[in-house]
């Protein structure tokens, strides 16, 4: 059997740790869906469109990494791809304490979807989305945190 995972997030943007992540679990899975979804809870910066073309750029040469979007639960969306696996980046031991209170709820909703944690690797465990949109924001140079240059935001 396939073993197909989702790398779920809004990756609003995505960053350099993500890319750590992608980077080192490509070899564990046949195939690596990026699953850039919506979050109600935020507002994008960056457009759903733009970030789809970049990572589709940036894993071009990867013909196991797909790049898709999807609304809704993440556990309907691996359902619907074959997806087995989820797979999560850990910073810290609080996103530890929340990506385990998500991957037990996911499990009540769909018991053979597994969450699969990786731990940042510790040169990038300091970025976060959150930061980089901020500095992003008010202009700052957010180069060494993110794979491709960013869009200018309006202002």
């Amino acid at each position: 059997m396939k073993k197909i995972a989702l790398f779920p997030g809004s990756f609003d943007p995505f960053t350099n740790g993500h890319l750590d992540i992608v980077r080192r679990s490509v070899g564990l899975f046949d195939e690596l869906i990026i699953a850039i979804g919506t979050n109600s809870s935020k507002q994008r910066q960056l457009p759903l469109a733009w970030l789809t073309a970049q990572l589709e750029a940036l894993f071009r040469d990867e013909p196991r990494v797909s790049v898709r979007s999807y609304q809704g639960l993440t556990t309907e969306f691996a359902r619907q791809t074959g997806a087995s696996y989820l797979l999560r980046g850990l910073r810290n031991t609080l996103d530890f304490e929340y990506e385990n209170a998500i991957a037990q709820a996911n499990r009540q909703l769909s018991p053979g979807l597994e969450t699969v944690f990786l731990t940042t690797s510790p040169t990038l465990a300091a970025v976060s989305s959150t930061i980089i949109r901020e500095i992003h924001r008010f202009g700052g140079d957010v180069s060494q945190f993110v794979p491709f240059p960013l869009p200018a935001l309006p202002t």
